[in-house]
């Protein structure tokens, strides 16, 4: 297949685009900068797209969007909303006009739609979740309507942490852990939905192929609480976890970002992932992390 993708650089990008040319398959990248031959330009913010280059496009992946790992300021928190409403727009309008149509159309989404919902397992079939993130969510896959309309497969995937040394939550945790410094965040019983980078990458390979369709859960099976990640996070570095970060830190350092990404969390599970037969590599954590502490 020719297989557009956005956000190719990014940390999910980066390891799609070879396992994409790896299975055979013709990678178009979508990029900003002034592409070179074999990329595509666009400008999201300005709404422009070189939809010729799309031409004979048989799949789009679209993964850019402002990270979400800051604080949350108000100009922030309006950038994060915009680059993946527009964005997401944008590739569905531009998909919707090709000729012929790409046959699918897979956007990367969050576990953060479900908002903060203790101990409940969360499916593809629950409800959406109060607070900023599952505001943006919802926003972010109604987005990519117009390819829904024009008959297009659209898979949103909402992805947990995505376990890599190189960047995301993981990277962000090593350092303290490291210097001995690390421990639970709050009361360490929130849940943290997470998949390894090798499986997240198998579930876009497994979406390009399968019937999937709407939203899919991209989070190992083997979920596991803030306590039971800080545990093995510390067994696979070899360091204590007995520093704990009090929910006042917490508040005070990251503010609203904190309140709904690290002292709350989900319980997903892969549901439309294990009934369509997806299998993970890495289902439990200690295997998870270590495969992203290798890579």
């Amino acid at each position: 297949m020719q297989v557009a993708v956005t956000g190719s650089s990014g940390l999910i990008g980066s390891a799609l685009v070879p396992a994409l040319r790896a299975a055979g398959h013709e990678v178009v990248p979508i990029v900003r900068d002034t592409p070179s031959p074999g990329e595509v330009g666009w400008d999201p913010a300005a709404g422009t797209i070189d939809s010729v280059g799309l031409q004979g496009t048989d799949a789009i992946v679209h993964l850019a969007g402002e990270s979400i790992g800051k604080r949350w300021t108000a100009s922030r928190k309006e950038r994060v909303l915009r680059s993946r409403v527009d964005g997401t727009t944008l590739i569905a309008r531009t998909a919707a006009t090709l000729s012929p149509r790409p046959s699918v159309l897979i956007c990367a989404s969050g576990a953060g739609f479900y908002g903060d919902r203790g101990d409940d397992v969360l499916t593809e079939q629950s409800s959406k979740g109060t607070g900023f993130l599952p505001d943006v969510v919802e926003a972010w896959e109604a987005a990519a309507q117009p390819a829904r309309d024009a008959g297009i497969r659209v898979v949103t995937l909402r992805q947990g942490i995505v376990l890599s040394r190189h960047g995301g939550a993981l990277a962000q945790l090593l350092t303290p852990f490291k210097l001995m410094v690390g421990g639970r965040v709050g009361d360490g019983k929130q849940w943290w939905s997470w998949v390894s980078l090798e499986d997240a990458v198998g579930a876009y390979l497994f979406a390009l192929a399968q019937p999937l369709e709407g939203p899919v859960n991209v989070a190992a099976p083997g979920v596991v609480t803030n306590r039971e990640f800080t545990k093995a996070l510390g067994r696979a570095l070899g360091r204590p976890t007995v520093f704990p970060l009090p929910v006042p830190v917490v508040r005070l350092a990251f503010g609203h970002m904190g309140e709904e990404m690290l002292l709350g969390g989900q319980r997903t599970a892969p549901e439309q992932l294990e009934q369509a037969g997806f299998t993970f590599a890495h289902p439990e954590i200690d295997a998870g992390i270590r495969s992203a502490l290798e890579r």
